[in-house]
């Protein structure tokens, strides 16, 4: 693909740009004005291209790397690119599609847990527990959930907000999923009191674990 092709792009997302999609936008970390509908037609007419997401991921523009993860072909990235793409993502929702709908569907996923959990930066390690919250819900076989828990119950109270929440996150699945542990996640909840205040919308479920534990399990018995 040459560059024309990513100069071509980047000009058509430059027209798309709206003062008001920014502003928006700028609210939740995210420094780009366009609309994410717009965002996705323009992926959806282009379809899978590899060296054009490539190209447009390099452009370093976060319009340009959200389309980048919508064109890509997820499985084609090699394990090291992939850590140098997540440490290179400024923007909350780049960092979110790039691990939602790519790193989870890459073969390198599992790998890509066991690293970016354990690593000294926030925002890689919340990248690691998001992936570690994907396997308790679909894979958990062969996770130490215990173990998770231990760490949970040592680190998250301290933890950086974006931290913090993917840590909150996964205590919550176990809670949900994991009926042996579900007293024990519910617990560590109630004494770390992590987003228990946290303004939650009408009809909506507050994040805060014991809650959210408590309403996720009684839907499912209730389906």
């Amino acid at each position: 693909m040459t560059d024309t092709t990513v100069a071509e792009v980047l000009a058509e997302l430059a027209a798309l740009e709206d003062p008001k999609a920014r502003a928006v936008n700028e609210k939740h970390g995210d420094d780009h004005g366009v609309n994410l509908g717009e965002l996705r037609a323009v992926a959806k007419r282009l379809k899978t291209q590899q060296d054009l997401a490539r190209g447009l991921w390099a452009a370093g523009d976060t319009a340009a790397q959200l389309l980048s993860l919508l064109i890509c072909r997820p499985k084609a990235f090699e394990r090291a690119e992939l850590d140098t793409m997540l440490r290179e993502a400024r923007s909350p929702k780049v960092h979110d599609w790039l691990v939602n709908y790519v790193v989870k569907k890459s073969p390198h996923a599992e790998e890509l847990r066991q690293a970016w959990t354990a690593d000294p930066d926030p925002g890689v390690a919340s990248a690691g527990w998001a992936l570690s919250t994907e396997r308790v819900a679909k894979k958990p076989d062969g996770l130490d959930l215990a173990g998770l828990l231990d760490v949970i119950e040592a680190e998250m109270k301290d933890a950086p907000d974006r931290l913090q929440w993917a840590m909150n996150h996964c205590l919550a699945q176990i809670g949900i999923e994991h009926a042996p542990l579900r007293a024990r996640a519910i617990d560590i909840g109630e004494r770390l009191e992590v987003l228990k205040d946290y303004p939650t919308p009408p009809n909506c479920t507050s994040p805060y674990a014991p809650v959210w534990i408590t309403e996720m399990v009684r839907r499912k018995q209730h389906a």
